[in-house]
């Protein structure tokens, strides 16, 4: 079941699309992420979003959480970094690779990705919905976008066993990581993680799918990305090193997780420009899709 959140004259509602592809009013708002928020708090929300699209979040996180569970986007990735930032070790590494046939053992994730689950906290707050437009900060020179599966849960988690923690999803969505790529290597090498690279602006496809149509195919879902116009890179989800039950059932380990908590995938391999060397610059337009999930699009600049 597709749905969105929508202002209506009396405050919040949530649409259903139907079989005839017509929105038409949903009344079970739980099946969003579960979490009941003030009408004043969603009202004042909903007024901050609509000033800059005429969008709406379908849930309005309580937190993020953001996954690294693709091996080969953090091998993809690592590479592009070198590219953009070290074209001369770039040679040398791409000479390594053609001689081996392998890649850079540096480019690889850090053992701890292939023991557990990973992620950093990011800024909940600071999310937008699709058709807003997103500045440039001031402070990168390397401002990248990540393509990733977004979930949300609509049933409490605490010490939940894999399957548990699966039942407890209650949609998905497309979710977009705005990183400052320049800065994110400095703060990442300080030990404490990414902190102005990715707080300042993460996005949200106006459109949730109930889990129970997305768990079923979740290895199995396409998408691209493109660049004013033209896709520049496809993606899938296959090859995650953890189900989504296990990230879920980490996350819960001694810590309580609630009702519209929100977590990200990481990034689909192909899912940024530091992969494919398409970075974000202003004036363009991304345009972002997950197959039957939904769509975001940022004018940028």
């Amino acid at each position: 079941m597709k749905l969105r959140r929508v202002r209506t004259g009396s405050g919040i509602g949530v649409q259903t699309l139907d079989p005839d592809g017509d929105w038409v009013a949903y009344p079970d708002a739980a099946a969003l992420g579960g979490q009941v928020f003030d009408d004043a708090w969603l009202a004042a929300a909903a007024d901050r979003q609509l000033e800059r699209s005429a969008h709406l979040l379908p849930v309005q996180p309580l937190s993020f959480r953001d996954f690294m569970l693709y091996e080969q986007h953090n091998i993809d990735a690592a590479r592009g970094l070198i590219r953009r930032f070290h074209p001369g070790l770039y040679r040398v590494t791409s000479l390594y690779e053609r001689v081996t046939g392998r890649p850079v053992p540096q480019f690889k994730p850090k053992p701890l990705f292939y023991r557990q689950p990973i992620y950093y906290m990011s800024n909940a707050q600071s999310f937008v919905p699709t058709g807003t437009p997103v500045a440039v900060p001031d402070y990168t020179q390397a401002l990248d976008f990540e393509l990733e599966i977004g979930f949300v849960l609509a049933a409490p988690l605490f010490n939940a066993a894999p399957e548990e923690a699966a039942q407890a999803i209650g949609a998905f969505v497309v979710l977009n990581d705005f990183s400052a790529r320049d800065v994110q290597r400095a703060e990442m090498l300080s030990g404490f993680g990414p902190q102005k690279s990715k707080h300042f602006a993460s996005s949200m496809s106006d459109t949730a799918v109930t889990a129970d149509e997305i768990l079923p195919r979740i290895d199995s879902l396409t998408g691209s990305v493109a660049l004013n116009g033209t896709v520049v890179s496809t993606v899938s989800s296959a090859g995650m090193q953890f189900s989504l039950g296990e990230v879920l059932a980490h996350a819960s380990r001694s810590e309580p997780l609630y009702p519209g908590e929100l977590f990200g995938t990481g990034t689909l391999p192909g899912g940024s420009g530091m992969e494919t060397g398409h970075w974000l610059r202003p004036g363009d337009t991304l345009t972002l899709t997950l197959d039957g999930v939904g769509r975001l699009e940022h004018a940028i600049g």
